[in-house]
């Protein structure tokens, strides 16, 4: 099981679906990491040699993934959330920030919704 970023890839799986377990690389930057790598897309993980695994790691780190990516997603979040904008305010009181309904459909972000008692007249 080979290890890129700190994150252990599958060895029985493809290795263009295998990079995509590393957070920040999707099908098409694993494509072009591998296409610029010179490695066959359809080669098992397991397979690879140890020069075939240090250019991957060296195309990998050309991008911005895992710790880093991470870090920079949640300070974006927490500079939002201090000037005051809408997206901002929307995380601080966990609705959805990208203009979806809540009325129907939001309880991913919103949770189970409280039930209220019953008011008699």
């Amino acid at each position: 099981m080979a290890r890129i970023k700190g994150v252990d890839i599958p060895g029985d799986k493809c290795i263009e679906i295998s990079l995509t377990y590393i957070y920040g690389i999707g099908r098409n930057l694993s494509k072009t990491i591998l296409k610029n790598a010179k490695v066959d897309l359809n080669k098992k993980a397991n397979d690879l040699t140890d020069d075939e695994l240090t250019r991957i790691r060296k195309e990998v780190d050309k991008h911005l993934v895992e710790g880093d990516l991470r870090r920079e997603v949640t300070l974006n979040i927490k500079t939002k959330m201090e000037i005051g904008s809408y997206q901002g305010l929307r995380h601080k009181k966990g609705l959805p920030v990208r203009g979806q309904r809540t009325n129907r459909n939001a309880h991913t972000r919103k949770g189970k919704g409280a039930v209220v008692a019953n008011k008699k007249k």
